[in-house]
């Protein structure tokens, strides 16, 4: 028995495709935030991976959206890594290895604290001015320091 199929209009296939766009991006970005995989992520939501790559490099904020879930998904890495190395594996867990997801962790540790930094609010200017600041107080401790050992040892000569 066929099926009797609803013509669309231009503009409702407008509609439909931008919904589906919306739809598989909110997918892609949820289920990469559980996986950091990006071909699991395509899967699941239904969308080519290259088509995935070309969103974000066109579009700037699925770019920035991109690097959250990344971010998200190294926080639920980190954390299930560190409650398998408190509590063990059980034998329901799958097979976890434990010695690669800190090797992995590892690795992504500069990628993950460079863009932290750059999401960041501070300002180029106010980390170098917070570095500054940071060598001038050691400066002034070690100066503190040498004057405290300087004046203990002229109060040795005068005894």
């Amino acid at each position: 028995m066929a099926r009797n199929r609803t013509k669309l209009r231009p503009e409702q296939k407008a509609g439909e495709k931008e919904n589906l766009d919306r739809h598989w991006r909110g997918l892609f970005l949820d289920t990469l935030a559980d996986t950091s995989n990006v071909s699991a992520a395509a899967r699941i939501s239904g969308a080519n991976p290259s088509r995935a790559y070309k969103v974000r490099r066109e579009e700037p904020e699925f770019a920035r959206q991109w690097a959250e879930a990344l971010l998200e998904g190294y926080e639920h890495l980190e954390m299930e890594t560190l409650h398998r190395l408190r509590f063990g594996t059980g034998p329901d867990d799958p097979k976890f290895d434990i010695a690669n997801a800190l090797r992995l962790l590892a690795a992504h540790k500069e990628t993950v604290a460079r863009e932290k930094a750059r999401q960041s609010e501070a300002s180029e200017e106010d980390v170098l001015a917070s570095l500054d600041a940071k060598i001038q107080a050691l400066r002034d401790h070690e100066l503190g320091r040498a004057a405290a050992m300087n004046g203990s040892e002229g109060s040795d000569e005068s005894a």
